[in-house]
């Protein structure tokens, strides 16, 4: 299959990660309260949602290497088990170290997922059809993101909160199993290709100095710490303002439900905007909304606040992908994408622990406006940042990414 050709592998490998993306969703949540449940405090919940992205953070490059001269899909069921298996074991054990362990476990098979599906999203997409195809495919985690906490809410609750959170975790593991069901078929094409290309690996240090790489992995890591603090630390926040875990479910599934419609109009909000201002509106305003959830607003305003929040964080996932592969040297765009997600790790490592120490120190809602002027930070990188844009005709010509520099990214 050629660049841009049959799309049931995207239709299949949205499904896929909206079972896995939907388990992951529904089981961070979960952890946090049954670590509640049994006895941690808001600094060991961030330091057990910090373990999730340790593991992966090391990972990612080795695994990007890998994948740039080998096969995408085969990482796919190995992330689907380590999801799978972290989810399950999390909800048997009664230790908060061993929470922490099987957390890393399922960061690392989201690490495995993620890779190989990005890795197949850039390989099997002609140039111009990237920020569609990268659009779609992070429907499949929008998806997820509003399935898993609803699902969880409804599960947890209750005097027996420790067990009620336990399986939820035991129904997640059993919800990214599902995932299998679209895996089967999916085939990466390119894959001969690149093996026999072979090739000299490309530096990390160039790759990280290639123009217009590391704007896109900040505002990766950005958009992605506000989104982990969110699914994370809103339990917590629910707790100290009195909102039952079935309202906060159904809170960060407004939020999740809001990035889908965004990334259904993607498309024509690029040509209005252009990839440049769309992405310093988005970031600079979601900076505005995070902070704004530190205040002691009513439930609706908190609602109506995440609702344009997802809206705007569902901008940035997509675009940074591609912004990150079409600047990237080509034969080190999986390892380009690798590093682009070990930012994401070192966010999700960082901001819940920092979230956890700032929280201990300055109240449950202080780690939200932390993240805005993260995303603020990001808002200013993405205006100086230049960009690339796909040039279909030279991509269709050569059957691979063709590139060309604009003034609107």
């Amino acid at each position: 299959m050629a660049p841009g050709g049959n799309r049931g592998w995207l239709l299949r490998l949205v499904i896929a990660f909206g079972c896995a993306q939907g388990a992951v969703s529904m089981a961070r949540p979960a952890v946090s309260y049954r670590a509640l449940a049994l006895g941690a405090d808001e600094r060991a919940v961030g330091v057990i949602a910090g373990v999730y992205a340790l593991f992966p953070l090391f990972a990612a490059v080795p695994l990007g290497r890998r994948t740039d001269h080998g096969r995408c899909a085969p990482l796919l069921p190995v992330g689907v088990v380590l999801i799978a298996g972290g989810c399950a074991l999390s909800g048997l054990t009664g230790s908060l170290v061993a929470m922490a362990l099987w957390s890393g476990v399922m960061g690392l098979g989201h690490l495995c997922f993620v890779i190989g599906a990005q890795s197949l999203v850039a390989r099997q997409s002609a140039p111009h059809e990237q920020d569609r195809n990268f659009g779609h495919f992070t429907i499949g985690a929008s998806l997820g993101q509003l399935a898993g906490p609803i699902a969880a809410g409804g599960l947890i609750g209750g005097p027996d909160r420790a067990g009620s959170s336990a399986l939820a975790l035991l129904v997640a593991g059993a919800g990214a199993a599902v995932a299998f069901t679209s895996l089967w078929r999916i085939e990466d094409d390119t894959a001969a290709k690149n093996r026999t290309a072979g090739g000299s690996r490309v530096p990390v240090g160039r790759i990280l100095r290639t123009r217009g790489v590391p704007a896109g992995i900040l505002v990766s890591l950005s958009v992605l710490s506000a989104t982990d603090i969110l699914t994370a630390y809103l339990p917590v926040v629910g707790e100290h303002r009195g909102i039952a875990p079935s309202v906060v479910g159904v809170l960060l599934s407004v939020r999740a439900a809001a990035s889908i419609a965004c990334r259904l109009v993607l498309t024509p909000l690029l040509r209005l905007l252009g990839r440049t201002a769309l992405l310093v509106v988005t970031c600079a305003l979601a900076a505005l909304l995070c902070a704004g959830v530190a205040l002691p607003v009513p439930v609706w305003a908190l609602g109506a606040m995440l609702a344009v929040l997802g809206f705007c964080l569902g901008v940035g996932q997509p675009l940074s992908m591609t912004t990150v592969v079409q600047a990237a040297p080509e034969d080190a765009r999986s390892t380009a994408l690798a590093l682009r997600l070990t930012g994401n790790r070192l966010g999700q490592a960082a901001a819940p622990a920092g979230a956890g120490l700032i929280a201990g120190l300055a109240g449950v809602a202080a780690p939200f406006v932390l993240l805005g002027a993260l995303l603020l930070l990001s808002a200013g990188v993405a205006l100086r940042a230049p960009g690339t844009a796909p040039r279909p005709e030279a991509g269709e010509r050569r059957g691979r990414p063709g590139l060309r520099r604009t003034s609107d990214i």
